[in-house]
């Protein structure tokens, strides 16, 4: 009786433990994880990482498109705050979900350890073209919005159909290689910027542009815990996170992250707080401003003919410029942040790099359907990278983290910026070792890369350091004598980014 009770637990407990073997390895072929050196592990912290990294971009972007919404500086201006409460709930559903979509065609279609969501810079454009110079110009702010979703749509079909046909990709690899080493060392520098500047560590000066945090102007104010301390605590779990690497500690970019938030509601004494009161509200501005601004007539009349616009020629630079810096925006990333997972090919691009751009273009015309700015490869992905990441699993778990945050926004919100930051910080670190394989001896390698790094982070652009470096790249090859067929496609770069450069302030 008992061997017969045995033996009938025994099989059914064969089949499970068979199945879920057969699933294992059916997840690890379609993801390619033992063939890149991965593990599930890394490739789940990888993405819990990237998500804690980029999250902020929840928040971030609706305040960027609609002005910080009811209570933000437009409706200080004469806005109707109720109007622009709309546009902030519409825009921070539709973010979550472009996200969601977006960083699963990574997963799914690409299969690469990348996110994707609203870019910064293009958000705020957005914002100064279509929200606020709406309002200004003395057009309904909707619709101004509405107009704005039109643009970024024509943007996202030419996306399509260069990645479609592969031309963004015979752009990407047509890069001379000294940008194509020095991108990923900007890059490096502008996301480590953004985690100073996030969090406090790098301030605003009237005279000298920047500064370090001013710890002994915050003690004397009685400020320090609201601004001095999470810039200290971000130095403190960037240090973390150095010292877990220099152990090889799996992982030390989400412990760092985690450590770093633990410190910081001690040292606040606060405790985390969830509102989840105004989600319903958000769903429904999302479908009655959000997702039928695209489906308007008017939308499309009011993208050529608006007074906010100024005429059918200016609505086609819009269109070219949003195409130019999403286009370099994703090729900087890819490359950047292939560079630091190692999945470049012989000739040092990014692998699947078609498919990447194809991910890029889709998630931007799905955005603009939904209700949102263009929608961009992150360079948060490096901190994925950074803890291990290397499949399309890592970006499967950030997708559903999106998905999860669009019903549960305050867990989002509970990670502060002082522990994001220092993963930004990190990654910084990480990527400038590129730059070091930049023949400096050589002056047309030299200035190109030189100007490509810096200007990343001092225009606060991707695109605008590659536009920069590759103007200089022409100029220096063509005075020199050294200009080859292979140039032309640098050139036709340079030359649209020096219309883009007197035509658009950007």
């Amino acid at each position: 009786m008992g061997k017969e009770l045995f033996q009938s637990i025994k099989k059914p407990l064969a089949d499970v433990v068979s199945v879920n073997e057969r699933k294992g390895k059916n997840m690890d072929k379609f993801f390619k994880i033992s063939e890149r050196g991965s593990t599930v592990r890394a490739e789940i912290i990888g993405g819990l990482t990237t998500f804690f990294a980029m999250a902020y971009i929840i928040f971030v972007n609706p305040n960027q498109v609609a002005a910080e919404g009811a209570n933000g500086w437009l409706v200080g201006a004469g806005a109707d705050s109720v109007i622009m409460g709309q546009i902030w709930n519409a825009v921070f559903v539709a973010s979550v979900l472009v996200a969601f979509i977006g960083t699963l065609l990574y997963a799914l279609y690409a299969n690469l350890p990348y996110a994707q969501a609203c870019g910064m810079g293009l958000n705020a454009f957005f914002c100064t073209c279509f929200v606020a110079g709406a309002h200004f110009a003395g057009v309904n702010v909707i619709e101004g919005y509405h107009s704005g979703l039109v643009i970024v749509f024509l943007s996202g079909v030419i996306f399509l159909i260069l990645s479609i046909t592969g031309a963004r990709e015979y752009v990407a690899k047509a890069m001379p290689d000294c940008l194509k080493k020095a991108i990923p060392a900007g890059i490096g520098l502008f996301i480590a910027f953004i985690g100073f500047q996030n969090v406090g560590i790098i301030q605003t000066n009237q005279y000298t542009l920047v500064q370090f945090v001013d710890i002994h102007g915050a003690i004397a104010n009685g400020t320090f815990k609201e601004t001095a301390l999470p810039a200290l605590l971000a130095l403190l779990g960037f240090i973390i996170i150095a010292v877990l690497a220099k152990y090889k500690v799996k992982g030390n970019v989400l412990i760092g992250i985690l450590a770093t938030t633990v410190l910081y509601y001690v040292c606040t004494l606060q405790v985390p707080s969830f509102d989840l009161g105004a989600i319903g509200q958000s769903f429904k501005d999302f479908g009655t401003v959000g997702v039928t601004g695209l489906f308007s007539a008017d939308s499309w009349k009011n993208a050529f003919t608006g007074a906010h616009i100024g005429g059918v020629f200016s609505a086609i630079i819009l269109i070219i410029t949003f195409c130019l810096v999403d286009m370099f925006d994703t090729i900087g990333t890819l490359y950047g942040t292939a560079s630091e997972a190692n999945m470049l090919d012989k000739n040092g691009d990014p692998i699947d790099v078609n498919k990447a751009m194809s991910c890029d273009s889709i998630a931007t015309v799905a955005g603009s359907v939904l209700g949102t700015s263009t929608c961009t490869t992150f360079v948060e992905s490096s901190a994925g990278v950074a803890a291990g990441a290397r499949t399309g699993l890592s970006s499967l778990v950030t997708s559903l983290c999106f998905l999860v945050a669009l019903f549960l926004t305050p867990l989002a919100g509970i990670v502060p910026s002082c522990a994001t930051a220092p993963a930004l910080i990190y990654v910084g670190v990480l990527m400038l070792k590129s730059f070091g394989k930049v023949d400096m001896a050589d002056v047309r390698s030299a200035v190109p890369a030189f100007l490509a790094l810096i200007m990343m982070p001092l225009t606060y652009s991707i695109a605008n350091g590659i536009g920069i470096g590759a103007i200089s790249y022409v100029l220096i090859t063509l005075f020199t004598g050294n200009y080859k067929k292979k140039d032309i496609v640098v050139t036709i770069i340079a030359v649209l980014f020096v219309f883009k450069f007197l035509t658009v302030t950007m």
